[in-house]
């Protein structure tokens, strides 16, 4: 939804204002989110001036070139944006595959609990992000989906 340059049009906006959860998603991009994701967190004041997406459900990921990349730090950011909207995040709920026989392409390969983290080489394209972690934010998405079912039911 967010375009090249940080904006969002009005039916974007709209539909935000509409939704019972926003899934927020940024590149880690030297350390935290891009400038565009942060000109949209800033925009978003108006709806925070409103409290109009107050206990809406959140949730975020991320993905960087880089094993680590201080993704964390990028969903922190998110998280706290969602936070100061008093919204309610929903985490990946997904254990780690973090045992000797873990392979790369297993779901949460990365061991994220606060939202979904993926890594893409630098010069690979969109096409090429690993099936690990696709069918990782698959899940996410379904959990975040349900929980938003529960709680409008």
């Amino acid at each position: 939804m967010i375009d090249g340059e940080g904006n969002l049009s009005e039916s974007d906006w709209a539909a935000l204002q509409a939704a019972d959860a926003i899934i927020m998603g940024s590149p880690t991009y030297m350390g935290t989110v891009s400038w565009q994701f942060k000109k949209f967190a800033d925009a978003s004041s108006k709806a925070w001036f409103k409290q109009s997406w107050k206990d809406k459900l959140f949730a975020g990921f991320t993905n960087s070139a880089s094993m680590n990349g201080d993704k964390q730090e990028t969903l922190h950011m998110l998280t706290t944006l969602a936070m100061q909207h008093g919204g309610l995040w929903v985490g990946t709920g997904m254990m780690p595959s973090n045992r000797k026989e873990s392979a790369r392409n297993d779901v949460n390969y990365l061991g994220s609990f606060t939202g979904a983290m993926a890594t893409t080489p630098s010069n690979a394209g969109v096409d090429e992000m690993l099936p690990g972690d696709l069918e990782t934010a698959r899940l996410f998405g379904q959990r975040v989906a349900e929980v938003a079912a529960r709680l409008s039911a």
